[in-house]
Formats: structure tokens, C-alpha cells, sequence
């Protein structure tokens, strides 16, 4: 079993959500008392978000590459960047390392492909929703169609997850909020919703859509054990 770095503390609600659904599928997947061999670097999420609202993202990188880097060191196999947003600076950290890295977008893009879908909408933080590190990657690697909620919802997406979720605020009102939007997406003709920022799925289940929805913290994390056991006999 090859031993997963994750890079957590965006949000730690989040992290935490990463730690026990890796650890399940390992044990689902072996049985037993297997888990998976893990270790986790986590950031104060503060000076983070600062930096992401201070459009400060070279300062960022330099703390990811030093955390990656850190669990390279360690022993760590491969990496596993627990959160959307920040994988803005993917290819800053995996130009600063030697092993692999897991990206979020791709492990998701792949369960949308294999579900037959090609027009998708997305939900997360404003940076995920509005810049092309993610969006670009779904429509120029995986031949994809995203759609977004307009500008406004795209502020209420973003407002309950800086303001309520990673600070571990359940609201049935912003739930609402939520289902409302991701109805628009629907109507727009989108085939399923991707929940693309790690806190999201706290909130929001799959009974809350009529669409299939594609929670990125579980794929992702299902997809890090998957990879941990590929040559495992």
C-alpha cells in the first residue's frame, strides 16, 4: 500500500471529511482492520484565505510547495491537495516535487465522463467558479460544458462558504439557497452538479438534487485509495 500525502486545513471541517472517507473505502476495499497509510500536513486556513482574498497566490504556492515538499520528505508517494480552490496552484507544487499528484478535477471529470454526461454545472468558491484553472481543465481536457450561476448566486455560493461552512455553520437557508441555484443549473440543461469546493457536500446531499451531484471530497478521497492500492496484492 503506497502511503498518501495530503495537504489539509482548507477547511479543517473538510480535512476531516478527507481522513475518515479514505480510511472507510481501505477498509472496504481490504476488510479487517486495514486503513491507509497516510500523513497530513494542515495550514492555518487564515493566513490562506487572507492571501486568497488579497489576490496574493504566489505567496500561497510557496506555502503549499513547502508542504508537499515536507510530506515528500516524510514518505509520502503521492500528494493530495484537500481543497478545490487551491488547486490554482497545482502546477506550482508539482513542479517542486518528485512524486505524483492527485488532481481533484481530473478524479472528478472522469466520474462525469463515465456517467455519460457532457454538460455539467459547478458550485464553489468564487476563484473555482470564475477563473480557469479549473473550468479549463473540465472543457479542454475532458471535453466538457460547465455552467455557472450567474453573478449574484455566484456571491451567495461563495458567502456561505467563507461565512458559514468552514466556520462548521449548518443553515436550512442556505441550503434553500443552494437547491434554488442548482435548480437554475438544471434548467439551463445541466445533466448533473459538480460540488466543487470541499465544504459544500456538508451542506448540501444528494437528495437535495434532481440531477446527479458530484461531491468532490468523496470522489477525490476514494480516488486517493484507489491509487494507493494499484499495485497492492
Amino acid at each position: 500500500m503506497k502511503t498518501i500525502g495530503l495537504i489539509g486545513g482548507m477547511s479543517w471541517e473538510s480535512s476531516i471529511e478527507y481522513y475518515r472517507i479514505i480510511n472507510e473505502t481501505a477498509k472496504q476495499k481490504l476488510g479487517g482492520l486495514h486503513s491507509a497509510k497516510s500523513l497530513m500536513v494542515t495550514v492555518d486556513f487564515a493566513e490562506i484565505e487572507k492571501l486568497q482574498h488579497e489576490d496574493r497566490w504566489e505567496e500561497a504556492g510557496k506555502i503549499l510547495v513547502n508542504c508537499a515538499q515536507s510530506l515528500e520528505r516524510g514518505g509520502a508517494d503521492f500528494i493530495v491537495l484537500c481543497t478545490n480552490t487551491m488547486h490554482k496552484l497545482a502546477d506550482q507544487i508539482i513542479a517542486n516535487v518528485n512524486i505524483p499528484f492527485l488532481h481533484i478535477a481530473d478524479a472528478t471529470a472522469e466520474k462525469i465522463v463515465a456517467a455519460g454526461m457532457k454538460r455539467i454545472g459547478l458550485l464553489g468558491t468564487r476563484f473555482t467558479m470564475e477563473h480557469d484553472f479549473y473550468k479549463g481543465r473540465l472543457i479542454h481536457d475532458f471535453g466538457l460544458e460547465v455552467l455557472t450561476p450567474n453573478r449574484s448566486d455566484r456571491g451567495i455560493i461563495h458567502r456561505v462558504i467563507y461565512d458559514e461552512l468552514v466556520q462548521g455553520r449548518i443553515v436550512d437557508a442556505s441550503r434553500n439557497e443552494y437547491k434554488r441555484i442548482m435548480n437554475d443549473l438544471i434548467v439551463q440543461g445541466a445533466e448533473g452538479i459538480i460540488l466543487g469546493c470541499t465544504e459544500i457536500e456538508l451542506l448540501v446531499k444528494q437528495n437535495d438534487s434532481p440531477v446527479p451531484l458530484f461531491p468532490t471530497t468523496s470522489i477525490h478521497a476514494v480516488a486517493a485509495v484507489e491509487k494507493a492500492l494499484e499495485d497492492h496484492r
